[in-house]
């Protein structure tokens, strides 16, 4: 049995799979696929839980590890915009404007391959950042554990390039790097101190992005291999669960969902086709050859941002114009449909989903998908629809939660912003608050 370094107090520890859907989880475990994480549903409590608008993985695990919404963090996608530009920057760690939870804990906690924490800081405990973290050195703390991961060859994450060549090159590449994160994990867990563990395969998202089809399909060349895959994390938990006694606490949850991807939807393109959005040059190069009298533009995923005079440089809408912009997009989205199947479910204004200071540089209207159909902003589309390499893609309302070591409520309600809450009390109380 691999045992973590003796500590006088209850442990807790956190495993994220990244972009598991609670379906899949279920299913799994009827196929005795996952049977220690069967064994701990049966132990604790587990259901669905709600990931953020967007259902993105920095908005998300920033949501999780801060227990506060975007309007408070600051993160809104992987990417962004300057204030008062429309130069896009790629939010990291220093953006976070609330700190996560290990940051107030005084015992030592172990933090390994948090998507959105790069470059890390110092703190009491150890620090290896996860996605989109670029150069080793500057993703480990304390720098003295920086040799051992270069020799253990430890990767930051899947080269998804790959999958484009390959299929092969890919798995070769997801199991190099899962096999690396496991030998980390280990040595993390008997080596250093810790009282608080927290654990994120990402692996899972890219296999569901690139192989949802062989997930579905029993018949796929790679079905097999994709049943091995989400086994050898089982047998992680099996390890991990072995350790535990009765005072330890354990949460395992995803960040959001998945599900079938039929449809990559343009929404540049088709604000484009409203007359909302005009571009000086055809094809544009960037943002910045927005014509001053487009009314909006998007961003990833649905993040939709009204035109505003004082907002940006050449914005012409009018402060009290806006609500109005807003109404105009929501029904230009609310009547799209494709194969006679309506594109967007839900449609969320910005004052409806966010709320904190940091609330004046989110998008005006968020929009999410309905099942089947992925919202791109791709300002360079020239058709409405298209497909990729993808054959799945995130869900907002199908993440999953696993508690284990928790006092339960009558009939709890998940929400990825309220993990932080739970983890400073045993209790478990229903919640209203949803994802916001």
């Amino acid at each position: 049995m691999i045992r973590p370094v003796e500590q006088k107090s209850e442990k807790t520890i956190i495993i994220g799979l990244d972009g598991v859907p609670v379906g899949m989880i279920e299913k799994l475990v009827a196929q005795g696929i996952m049977p220690h994480i069967g064994r701990l549903i049966g132990e604790g409590q587990f259901g669905p839980m709600e990931s953020t608008i967007p259902e993105v993985s920095s908005v998300a695990w920033s949501t999780m590890i801060t227990g506060v919404n975007p309007g408070q963090h600051g993160i809104y996608g992987f990417t962004d915009l300057f204030s008062g530009s429309y130069q896009v920057r790629y939010p990291c760690y220093r953006d976070l404007q609330v700190a996560p939870f290990w940051e107030n804990h005084s015992a030592p906690s172990i933090i390994l391959n948090v998507p959105g924490t790069y470059p890390v800081r110092e703190m009491n405990g150890v620090h290896v950042a996860g996605f989109v973290a670029l150069d080793l050195a500057r993703s480990v703390y304390p720098s003295d554990l920086l040799a051992i991961l270069q020799e253990m060859d430890y990767r930051l994450d899947v080269d998804s390039q790959k999958a484009h060549q390959s299929m092969d090159l890919f798995w070769a590449d997801l199991e190099k790097t899962h096999r690396a994160r496991i030998q980390a994990w280990r040595h993390l867990w008997t080596k250093q101190p810790w009282q608080t563990f927290m654990l994120v395969f990402t692996g899972t998202d890219r296999l569901l992005h690139f192989l949802w089809d062989a997930w579905e399909d029993t018949g796929h060349k790679y079905h097999q291999r994709f049943l091995d895959y989400f086994h050898s994390i089982d047998q992680v938990v099996g390890e991990i669960a072995a350790t535990l006694v009765p005072d330890d606490r354990l949460i395992m949850l995803s960040d959001h969902g998945f599900e079938r991807l039929d449809w990559n939807v343009y929404v540049n393109f088709h604000l484009q086709q409203a007359g909302l959005l005009r571009f000086r040059t055809s094809p544009p190069g960037s943002l910045k050859d927005i014509d001053p009298s487009s009314k909006a533009f998007a961003l990833d995923p649905g993040r939709i941002y009204v035109h505003a005079q004082g907002r940006f440089p050449g914005g012409t809408i009018e402060p009290d114009a806006v609500p109005g912009v807003v109404e105009e997009v929501e029904k230009v989205f609310d009547s799209l449909r494709i194969d006679g199947r309506k594109v967007v479910r839900r449609m969320c204004r910005r004052d409806d989903i966010y709320h904190g200071p940091c609330v004046e540089s989110a998008p005006d209207l968020v929009l999410v998908a309905a099942e089947g159909f992925n919202l791109k902003a791709n300002l360079k589309a020239a058709s409405l629809s298209g497909r990729d390499a993808f054959t799945g893609k995130h869900t907002q309302d199908t993440a999953f939660c696993l508690l284990r070591g928790f006092i339960p409520a009558p009939q709890p309600r998940f929400s990825i912003q309220e993990v932080a809450s739970i983890m400073k009390s045993p209790h478990l109380e229903p919640s209203s608050l949803g994802s916001r």
